[in-house]
């Protein structure tokens, strides 16, 4: 047995005018996946009677599993049910199951069960019934010359909890035993897309056709994702798992098990081991370093302050950096990055610090410190370590990136890593 064709038909006016962006299809693409399925083919139709019949009869004759997203609601536009039944030539008669579901939910609410609602309650005769935990309408089910279609909410929290409790459940036990699913996720900061691609290429040029290699890019991790559908790619797991965290070095931060991790509640947890605190001393950020750190349950175990200092009296003033380095160097300089650090571990007595200055731009470079120019420097107090890099991004996607390196330069500090991270290869910059 060969695995499953699955398609999607999405429907709505409000999906088709630009209203409501489609997440449903993402969500269900990743679910899904998650049991070693694709998507083959996604529709999506305005709420018109006779485009989706005519897209559920072609969709049920070309998959082996329909998945209908939408148009279960009680307003004249909602039409999945009639499209349905006219597409399978089955009668609409009122559902028992859906009835007793439908008072239920309007006792609850203290609602009344008016006509509008009952129009949830009327079927394809013969389908089955797909429980909704939290909605009025439920889903259903039917099977057609050989397509198990499944009809569900446009509702994300309704769909998600239907997909996961009953329908994947359902569509698992039909699978072919040959058919297995591991998936590997890995956050990796510092490594664009094409980056990695060109070191996966040259260093791992053998990649198995057994493992799908796949990258979600985010801000600021990019998740490298290996998919495994055959028994085959499972035999080969471990050996090509240890090969790509060879090549990944310090960029990897993490497998992630269960909830994805901020890099900041990776760095937390580090220091929260070895009982160390951190401190901040921020210009160009202004604050997002520390806002980063404290967005983590539990920070204040590791953070008790940071130190914004935007201008440079404040600088003077609160971080004790000379004035005469102002003068001589100017703000956006290794000698005051390195006093604002000193100043930032004295004045909160912590054990780490990091601290930036930088132009975010879109005004104030200049030819040798042009927008995007920024010093870092990080360590502890007999130890602190530099580096200038030219980020020349607009000012919000500056300020994250500079804060997402801020924490990863001290991450690797805690690790004793010696590697160059690809960001500093890439953007190191001396200014004059």
């Amino acid at each position: 047995m060969s695995v499953p064709k699955v398609q999607l038909l999405l429907t709505g006016n409000e999906l088709m005018t630009g209203d409501i962006v489609d997440s449903n299809s993402a969500m269900m693409a990743q679910v899904l996946k998650d049991i070693g399925l694709g998507i083959n083919r996604k529709v999506t139709v305005a709420d018109d009677l006779a485009l989706l019949v005519s897209e559920i009869t072609y969709m049920a004759s070309t998959s082996d599993i329909l998945i209908i997203n939408g148009g279960l609601g009680p307003t004249v536009d909602d039409l999945t049910a009639q499209a349905l039944a006219l597409a399978i030539g089955k009668e609409l008669s009122q559902h028992s199951q859906a009835l007793d579901h439908l008072t239920r939910w309007c006792q609850q609410r203290g609602a009344e069960l008016n006509a509008p609602n009952l129009k949830q309650t009327v079927l394809p005769e013969g389908c089955q019934i797909i429980e909704n935990r939290s909605g009025s309408a439920v889903g259903f089910s039917v099977r057609y010359q050989d397509c198990d279609i499944y009809c569900t909410p446009g509702v994300p929290h309704e769909l998600k909890t239907m997909l996961r409790e009953q329908i994947i459940p359902a569509i698992s036990e039909d699978l072919p035993l040959d058919v297995t699913t591991d998936i590997t996720r890995l956050q990796v900061f510092g490594l664009g897309e094409s980056s990695l691609q060109k070191i996966i290429d040259e260093q791992l040029s053998e990649w198995p056709t057994e493992i799908e290699l796949g990258f979600r890019a985010g801000m600021p991790l990019l998740e490298v994702k290996l998919t495994i559908t055959t028994k085959q790619g499972l035999a080969l797991k471990s050996l090509w798992k240890k090969k790509l965290t060879r090549v990944l070095g310090d960029h990897l931060i993490a497998e992630i098990q269960g909830k994805p991790r901020s890099i900041a509640d990776h760095l937390l947890n580090q220091l929260q081991q070895l009982n160390l605190k951190v401190t901040t001393a921020e210009s160009c950020t202004g604050g997002l370093i520390a806002s980063k750190l404290t967005e983590v349950s539990g920070s204040s175990l590791s953070f008790e302050a940071g130190f914004v200092t935007y201008s440079n009296e404040m600088k003077t003033a609160m971080l004790d950096v000379p004035t005469r380095l102002f003068e001589q160097y100017g703000a956006v300089s290794e000698a005051v990055v390195i006093a604002m650090a000193k100043g930032s571990l004295q004045k909160s007595s912590a054990d780490l610090t990091i601290a930036v200055s930088g132009i975010a731009g879109p005004n104030g470079g200049c030819d040798n410190k042009p927008v995007g120019t920024v010093w870092f420097a990080w360590g502890s107090i007999d130890n602190i370590q530099t580096q200038c890099l030219l980020l020349p991004y607009k000012r919000v996607q500056f300020q994250q990136y500079v804060a997402a390196i801020g924490i990863d330069l001290l991450r690797r500090y805690q690790q004793n890593s010696t590697t160059i991270p690809n960001y500093v290869l890439e953007r190191a910059f001396f200014d004059q």
